[in-house]
């Protein structure tokens, strides 16, 4: 918080200065800001370095940002999809697809869509721009670099889940093609038929993906996303190689919660459930988890967590990204 109070004082600082120049003396006088607690010696030497090529960091887009195992449901409802998620740390997103006239857009409802809201416009272009800033050109590395868009944590891959809304036979090859300018770069986590290299993105579908697009392809670079609660019975082949994240819907499956307080048969189905999961290597993630009132809200957070969710579901970002249940 401090840092960037400083990094905000200055630039102030920087704008007013410039617009009214000013002696030198009086100049690092209005640089000065008495409310911080840095010593004024201090606050000149930030000043004259501010924009100096050595206190310039290459990949600060995302610097000092933590990923958390946070969701970001329905991540197209923000009014910055994406960046706004990646601001809190979140490493998943999901965006909602629909196709018309060939081109993939998104939105919750058909009402909702536009010419403008794409999926290439609202995810790929703004993922790879990220993607690019993480891994410039530079002369200490002897090949292309394939960070993630987390710079301080290179390896963390981003979970990108694809809700298929309209006919998925037809839609998801659109999807798949729409995956390119990811794929030629190098960033996409992929399946060779006997195991799995990670990449920066993580492309899951879901909704109305069909998984005989996905199970039967040997080599591909995109995964699907199986039903956690059935993975002990009508997907019980499913694999970590097929589907990396399994989810299914609190509500349906675990049920209404009563207060804050799971009943016995709701902790035994939500333990069984990512028992199953986690001794095939798959991680787990509840939708539709109550979001009113807060306290049921984070007792379920709590339980969750506790439990061993590898995705913990999200509408409200900041709350998540704060939340201290059991992290």
């Amino acid at each position: 918080m401090r840092t960037t109070f400083v990094a905000a004082a200055l630039a102030a600082c920087v704008a007013t200065t410039s617009a009214n120049p000013a002696p030198r003396a009086q100049k690092r006088q209005s640089q000065q800001d008495p409310n911080l607690d840095i010593s004024s010696n201090l606050q000149n030497i930030l000043a004259n370095t501010h924009g100096s090529d050595l206190y310039t960091y290459p990949t600060d887009l995302t610097r000092g940002i933590i990923p958390k195992p946070i969701h970001s449901h329905n991540d197209y409802w923000r009014d910055v999809p994406f960046y706004s998620a990646l601001s809190v740390g979140c490493v998943s997103v999901e965006a909602d697809v629909w196709l018309y006239n060939e081109t993939l857009h998104v939105g919750h409802e058909q009402a909702a869509l536009t010419q403008s809201r794409t999926f290439d416009s609202l995810y790929i272009q703004p993922i790879l721009s990220v993607l690019q800033r993480e891994n410039p050109t530079s002369l200490f590395a002897d090949e292309k670099t394939h960070n993630g868009v987390f710079d301080a944590s290179a390896g963390q891959t981003l979970y990108l889940f694809v809700d298929l809304k309209t006919d998925g036979a037809e839609t998801f090859p659109y999807v798949i093609r729409a995956l390119e300018p990811l794929r030629s770069a190098g960033y996409l986590t992929s399946y060779n038929g006997t195991h799995i290299t990670e990449g920066a993105v993580t492309v899951i579908g879901t909704g109305n993906t069909p998984l005989d697009q996905v199970a039967p392809v040997a080599n591909r670079d995109y995964f699907y996303d199986a039903n956690l609660a059935l993975l002990s019975t009508t997907q019980q082949n499913i694999t970590s190689d097929i589907s990396p994240i399994a989810s299914t819907q609190f509500s349906r499956y675990i049920g209404e919660i009563n207060g804050t307080e799971f009943n016995s048969t709701q902790l035994a189905t939500l333990q069984d459930q990512l028992a199953v999961a986690k001794e095939r290597g798959i991680g787990g993630r509840y939708w539709d988890t109550p979001a009113w009132p807060v306290s049921k809200r984070n007792a379920v957070w709590s339980e969750l967590t506790r439990a061993g969710v590898a995705l913990l579901n999200a509408d409200d970002l900041p709350a998540a990204a704060g939340f201290t249940g059991e992290w």
